[in-house]
């Protein structure tokens, strides 16, 4: 595991990492950690958080990643959200490790136990703590509002079934695969994909922050190219940001042609964002096949389905009214106007089933749209929620995932979340239609455009679409960025904004892992009465 990039790098093997988790194991039991004790990590450093994740769970407890305060973060309210995650997990222990234990003082004040990672030194224990494969592994916090927190348990069942799982879809392999991250370790993507399983199976890991990559994107192509990576992931934005500062650097700088894995599948895949990024990578030996296509939720730990390998992006391009008006996927020529065009998935991963129902329950067939729903060995049995846990399968096993989808040829096509959907006049419409729309008008932040539903009332049900761009507040410019928009939605949907709101930016409300809140930009839209 090589961390410090780009100013201090440091390479530990996994046998050594293992060594310091279980001196750190051997503190926390002397400390009274015990079997099923909730332990949540504040800590940036993924040198420190490594061996913290292991120690807990030698010690037989569940790790929970809190959500970091940044630079604008009021940490009054901070505190507030992270007493609630803490008191909804039963958390009786914070470790806390640089640069966040300068908190040590916020969490004095509330009367939260910590421990500083650098302080952990113990007696390493004979064996792990031994615990059942139904015991709570990793509490993974959701990624929708930090005021109103909820996680899903991850088992120890589930956490392995699914990393083997991706083992034999990625066909992953510690000889010679070399994984490459900035993700989040807080999110399920950093956490799990790009941490638990290269730790777990021995594959080399680079491993830098999000601020490092947010700093410099280019340190992202950049470690790819030095350390000979063969599998990466990120979601649009990044990828849409990586390839506009590929463009300025010089043929030759990089060799990226070792690169296998380019996954994608945090979000609705823009196929835009995609090419721009194998477009950008091609001058550096990037094969475009690269790109992984794939469905997850930490609700199944982390995959629900990968795209078959080195096959790149492929899509499934249907009929627009058919798919709004009809629910159904009829294919049409790549041409044909205003067409829909949705990423292929990929076969659900070894272990899960996944299933197309209607709001009756009914099972739908190929190319119906409805409800995707998932089973299998790597589903939650429940989430914790501040009311108390709640039950995530039906009496047969199977789980809502909120999408709407449709499966063809097996694969797995995710349309968009239900809740999102904008219906009118008969047709659903799916939000990301309209903000890739949006994002293809020049001036407005690439990835930074958000379709809210508004609340229609006695009205037929309205939509307005809410972006960033660095013109905000210039009168003249954002009246052309408007109508521009306006413009290129009708042609793309056929149906036009009520309104168009254009912000700073930085003023689009995310959640701590970087995604979109449209619920919560809906408050953003000026009266819609």
């Amino acid at each position: 595991m090589t961390t410090g990039e780009p100013t201090a790098p440091i390479r530990r093997t996994w046998s050594e990492v293992h060594e310091r988790a279980t001196r750190m194991a051997g503190a926390l039991v002397a400390g009274g950690v015990a079997p099923g004790d909730s332990v949540a990590v504040l800590a940036g450093d993924p040198a420190a958080i490594a061996p913290a994740v292991q120690a807990v769970w030698l010690a037989g407890g569940s790790i929970t990643m809190l959500h970091q305060p940044t630079a604008r973060t009021d940490l009054a309210e901070w505190a507030e959200d992270t007493l609630k995650v803490l008191s909804m997990i039963g958390a009786r222990l914070v470790l806390l490790g640089a640069p966040f234990d300068a908190l040590a003082a916020v969490l004095d004040q509330h009367g939260v136990s910590y421990r500083l990672l650098d302080d952990l030194d113990g007696e390493p224990p004979a064996a792990p703590v031994a615990v059942d494969e139904s015991a709570t592994a990793l509490l993974q916090l959701t990624s929708g509002s930090t005021a109103d927190p909820k996680a899903v348990r991850i088992t120890h069942g589930n956490l392995w079934s699914n990393a083997e799982a991706m083992r034999v879809a990625a066909a992953l392999d510690p000889e010679t695969d070399r994984m490459v991250s900035w993700l989040p370790l807080f999110h399920d993507m950093g956490m799990v994909g790009f941490l638990t399983v290269p730790m777990l199976l021995g594959i080399d890991l680079v491993k830098v922050t999000p601020v490092d990559f947010l700093g410099r994107p280019t340190l992202w192509p950049d470690l790819i190219s030095r350390y000979q990576g063969t599998i990466t992931a990120a979601p649009n934005f990044a990828y849409a940001i990586a390839a506009r500062r590929m463009e300025g650097v010089e043929d030759g700088t990089w060799d990226l042609s070792r690169l296998r894995i380019a996954l994608n599948g945090a979000e609705p895949i823009d196929p835009v964002a995609v090419k721009s990024f194998t477009d950008a990578g091609a001058r550096f030996g990037m094969p475009a096949e690269c790109v992984l296509c794939a469905y997850g939720m930490a609700e199944t730990t982390l995959g629900v389905a990968f795209a078959p390998l080195f096959t790149g992006l492929s899509v499934d391009v249907v009929d627009p009214d058919e798919l709004e008006a009809g629910r159904r996927a009829v294919p049409v020529p790549a041409d044909s106007p205003n067409a829909r065009a949705f990423p292929l998935l990929g076969p659900p991963l070894p272990g899960l089933e996944v299933e197309v129902v209607d709001e009756s329950g009914a099972v739908r067939g190929e190319r119906e749209v409805g409800q995707l729903r998932v089973r299998g060995e790597a589903v939650t049995p429940e989430y914790l929620t501040v009311d108390g846990p709640v039950a995530t399968q039906d009496a047969d096993g199977w789980l809502d995932t909120g999408d709407e989808g449709y499966v063809v040829d097996g694969q797995v096509v995710v349309c968009g979340r239900r809740k999102d959907v904008i219906i009118m006049g008969g047709r659903n419409i799916y939000p990301t239609d309209i903000e890739r729309a949006a994002t293809s008008v020049e001036g407005v932040r690439a990835g930074n455009a958000v379709a809210v539903r508004l609340d229609a009332g006695t009205r037929r049900e309205r939509f307005a679409v809410v972006v960033e761009s660095k013109h905000a507040g210039e009168d003249s410019a954002v009246r052309e960025l408007s109508k521009a928009i306006s413009a290129r939605v009708v042609d793309a949907v056929g149906l036009r904004p009520y309104s168009v709101v254009v912000l700073k930016p930085g003023s689009l409300p995310k959640t701590p892992s970087g995604k979109l809140r449209r619920s919560a930009a809906s408050s953003l839209v000026p009266s819609a009465s």
